[in-house]
């Protein structure tokens, strides 16, 4: 049985550093390192959908179903504004999933963690929406979701840690650029029949390589 597609809001990695082997240099730290190609930087980690739809019903002890809680987060999912491509530097490697992972460490533009913020706020609005009662305890909660930390730590997964320490271990610091937002397994959420048209966040206009 093939497991549910989780849905996330990213930017997926256009380049790092000056060139392939800049990026297969991790290999001296990092194993099973990843292909460049299909590494991405999670904004907002949403779930297996019926998983969600589920948290929801089961938090509102039905007073919101999960179908209507399933459509109503697709629509909002496809209403979301797209954050515009940048750019950004690594200089770390850091442990990610309880230490099962390494990842880069990111830092990101100002108004990349303001979009971020705004997709939490969003995120608020949609659980009052659905008549979820203490919000922040149920994000916190609701397994689907995953909030594990309150602090985002933009960051991109790229194997697993070679070393058994803790970190985080300094790297030769690489460019990345990142093009413009996605929902990933956009094409596996059910049609919301709205028509939504995703709009532009209102970031600083994108120098260097376009997407």
């Amino acid at each position: 049985m093939e497991t549910p597609p989780r849905i996330t809001l990213e930017v997926p990695v256009l380049t790092i550093g000056s060139g392939p082997a800049d990026y297969e240099e991790l290999g001296s730290q990092v194993d099973a390192l990843r292909r460049q190609q299909g590494l991405h930087l999670t904004l907002l980690h949403i779930g297996v959908l019926a998983d969600f739809a589920r948290d929801v019903a089961e938090w509102t002890r039905g007073i919101t179903t999960a179908e209507d809680a399933a459509a109503t987060a697709v629509s909002w999912l496809e209403g979301l504004p797209v954050l515009a491509g940048f750019s950004g530097t690594s200089k770390r490697l850091v442990l990610l999933g309880g230490g099962r992972v390494s990842g880069l460490e990111v830092e990101v533009p100002p108004h990349v963690r303001d979009y971020q913020v705004s997709l939490v706020t969003s995120l608020h609005e949609l659980l009052d929406e659905l008549l979820v009662d203490n919000v922040d305890d149920f994000i916190l909660g609701s397994g689907a979701l995953g909030f594990r930390y309150p602090r985002w730590t933009p960051h991109i997964a790229v194997g697993r840690p070679k070393s058994r320490g803790r970190g985080p271990w300094p790297i030769n610091p690489l460019a990345i650029d990142f093009g413009e937002s996605r929902i990933r397994n956009r094409q596996f959420l059910p049609a919301s029949g709205g028509g939504a048209v995703r709009d532009h966040y209102p970031g600083p206009p994108r120098t260097g390589r376009a997407p």
